[in-house]
């Protein structure tokens, strides 16, 4: 049962890549790292559970929160060209 699921997520993983490298715009790209991040959130949980290791959930987690973080950082600054106060913000 888990190594269908397991198996899955690696095909899952394969196709993402392949969608990052060559999708269209920069925002395509953008969005399957960030489901390539996400579906590493769910293989990491079901390494924790194969191998009886609940300590590997809080990684899990973590990982997730700085996939979230890096993933909104990352559009801001390609939306702003910088990650600081956008323009319109410095303007007033």
């Amino acid at each position: 049962m888990f190594v269908a699921a397991i198996t899955a997520v690696f095909i899952s993983m394969a196709l993402i890549l392949i969608r990052a490298m060559a999708g269209p715009t920069l925002y395509d790209r953008v969005l399957a790292v960030n489901a390539f991040g996400t579906v590493t959130v769910l293989m990491i949980g079901l390494i924790g559970f194969v191998t009886d290791r609940p300590d590997f959930l809080d990684i899990a987690l973590l990982y997730a929160l700085i996939n979230f973080v890096g993933t909104i950082a990352i559009l801001k600054f390609f939306r702003y060209r910088g990650l600081g106060r956008s323009t319109a913000d410095a303007s007033e």
